[in-house]
């Protein structure tokens, strides 16, 4: 199956759904583990959004990499 290409949002939003159908109950056995597997790939899809976020943070935050003491000041 082709990566899905879902915003964060989206995947979380749809995440969101798929744990409501879940908790109503009511479903088939087939059903059920249908949305389990859609949830854990929707899962999946948010913690890489949310590593890419950590990363871009982490470098956005990072001291320049010849920043002894001569380094200009960012201000």
């Amino acid at each position: 199956m082709a990566e899905e290409k879902l915003s964060y949002e989206q995947a979380r939003d749809e995440l969101t759904d798929v744990v409501k159908r879940l908790e109503a109950g009511g479903l088939t056995l087939e059903e059920s583990l249908g949305l389990w597997e859609r949830g854990e790939r929707l899962a999946a899809i948010c913690e890489e959004w949310l590593e890419g976020a950590r990363a871009r943070l982490a470098a956005a935050m990072a001291p320049p990499e010849n920043g002894g003491a001569d380094a200009p000041a960012p201000f």
